[in-house]
C-alpha cells in the first residue's frame, strides 16, 4: 500500500560527541560501522558502553554514529525506571533540563549533565512523503500498526527533512505492547 510505511523498533542507544568517544575509547578513537540503519548516513557502531544510573547499570549499550554535537542516551521508560532515572519523553536532541548519567567505556568514563530521554515516537519522511501523506513537519498524528496485537499510537510527531528515509521509530516498550515483529507497517489514521 502506498500510504503504509515501515515501523522500526529503536532499542536503547547512546549518541556521543567526538570528544566523548575519545574519552571513552582512547585518543583518536573513531566509531566503527557495525550495521547501517534506515536513516541515510546513520549506523550502529561496533563500540558499546555501560550506562550507569543511581540504582543499577545497563551494560553493552550500542552507540549510534556518526558523532553528534551533544551526548544523549535514549532508553525506554522501563529501562529508565530500572536504573533509577526519571527520563522524560522528548524528541531526539531536545535534552535541555533532562537528567544526566554516567557513561563508561573501556578507556574512561564521562558524566553527562543532561541527555537521558525516552524518545518520542516519530515518523521520518521527506517533503514528497509528507505531501503524499497529507502531513507537515512537527504535526502530531496517530498511526495504526499492522501487528498481531494491532493498536493505534497517538502523539506521533512527523519529522520532515529531505535527508530522511520514510520510517516510523518506536521504542522497545511500545514495540512489545503491539507485539511488533521485525518488519511491520504503520498507517496514519485521521
Amino acid at each position: 500500500m502506498a500510504d503504509k510505511f515501515i515501523v522500526e523498533t529503536s532499542a536503547r542507544h547512546v549518541h556521543l560527541t567526538q570528544e566523548q568517544i575519545e574519552t571513552l575509547f582512547g585518543k583518536g578513537a573513531e566509531l566503527t560501522v557495525k550495521k547501517m540503519l534506515s536513516q541515510p548516513g546513520q549506523y550502529a557502531s561496533e563500540q558499546r558502553v555501560t550506562v550507569v544510573g543511581p540504582k543499577r547499570e545497563l551494560a553493552n549499550v550500542s552507540i549510534l554514529g556518526p558523532a553528534r554535537k551533544a551526548g544523549q542516551v535514549e532508553i525506554s521508560l522501563t529501562d529508565a525506571r530500572s536504573i533509577g532515572i526519571a527520563a522524560p519523553v522528548r524528541e531526539s536532541g531536545d535534552i535541555e533540563g533532562t537528567p544526566g548519567c554516567k557513561v563508561v567505556g573501556p578507556c574512561g568514563e564521562i558524566e553527562l549533565p543532561c541527555g537521558v530521554i525516552a524518545a518520542k515516537r516519530h515518523i521520518h519522511m521527506t517533503t514528497a512523503d509528507a505531501e503524499r501523506l497529507g502531513v507537515k513537519d512537527k504535526e502530531i498524528v496517530s498511526v495504526r500498526l499492522d501487528t498481531p496485537r494491532p493498536l493505534i499510537f497517538g502523539d506521533v510527531v512527523v519529522r520532515v527533512n529531505d535527508s530522511f528515509a520514510l520510517a516510523m521509530h518506536i521504542d522497545t516498550d511500545e514495540s512489545n505492547a503491539a507485539a511488533a515483529p521485525m518488519n511491520c507497517e504503520g498507517e496514519i489514521v485521521k
